[in-house]
């Protein structure tokens, strides 16, 4: 019996989002697996120091600059990344999002816009971008969404963060349907609340404290559990998998309301 392989070697990755948190945990995953990776965000300098770092440590990593808002700042971002990685890249990971807190009575517009245009339209143009050029060099890939289970549930004052990860659940399933004849797999991860640095205060308080106890396995997960639903669709391992979303939550969806 052959067993599937995570490797990633010779394959060329981008990801969103990368100078911090998941986005940079996701860039040093498959790094470790093989790919070459580039890094884009809008603080060149970030990324710049970090994949540094990564090609210190033995990874081939590139920075880019990128706006995933702008087709403009996305179409420069990609010539760079191609440029710089020798390549098409073909793996995408759409990690770039925000949140907004406003309960929906308070919400204006321009939060509204920021929050949707980041999580929404950003891996429109993002994933848009990387499948014409992919079909255009006839190569196939692989495009991994991040959603969240707020895009399956939904939690107070996070109207447009939900609404935003729904439509990109949805996106996913829509761009799978049409990329699958070129060889091009699009699929999702949903995950549920993940240590970082910017949520890490709130579990300590006692709204914190509650969310954590209608957690059916009653912690928060932790980044590197993240890695293995990456590594297995970013790699040939999910060659039959499109349009499928991953949940990875410690049960979270699956607790009563």
């Amino acid at each position: 019996m052959t067993l599937p392989s995570f490797r990633l070697d010779g394959r060329r990755a981008l990801v969103t989002g990368a100078s911090a948190g998941l986005g940079l945990h996701f860039a040093e995953v498959l790094a470790a697996a093989g790919a070459e990776v580039v890094l884009a965000a809008r603080r060149i300098d970030k990324v710049q120091a970090e994949a540094l770092r990564l090609c210190a440590a033995g990874a081939r990593a590139h920075a880019v600059a990128l706006d995933v808002t702008s087709a403009g700042s996305v179409k420069a971002a990609f010539a760079d990344a191609e440029s710089k990685a020798g390549g098409p890249i073909d793996i995408l990971v759409n990690n770039a999002g925000i949140s907004g807190d406003s309960f929906f009575l308070n919400l204006e517009e321009a939060e509204w816009d920021a929050v949707v245009d980041t999580n929404l339209k950003g891996p429109y143009l993002v994933a848009r971008e990387m499948a014409q050029r992919l079909v255009a060099a006839r190569q196939p890939g692989s495009i991994i969404n991040i959603a969240s289970i707020l895009g399956l549930r939904v939690q107070a004052v996070l109207a447009p963060y939900c609404a935003s990860k729904a439509g990109l659940i949805h996106l996913t399933k829509a761009m799978a349907l049409e990329l699958a004849r070129f060889g091009i797999r699009v699929n999702a991860i949903a995950p549920g609340y993940v240590q970082t640095d910017i949520n890490e205060g709130f579990f300590d308080t006692e709204p914190g404290k509650k969310m954590l106890a209608r957690i059916p396995m009653r912690r928060l997960g932790e980044k590197q559990e993240l890695s293995g639903p990456l590594l297995l669709l970013a790699s040939d391992a999910s060659a039959y998998m499109t349009g499928s979303v991953i949940e990875v939550d410690g049960g979270h969806l699956s607790s009563t309301l």
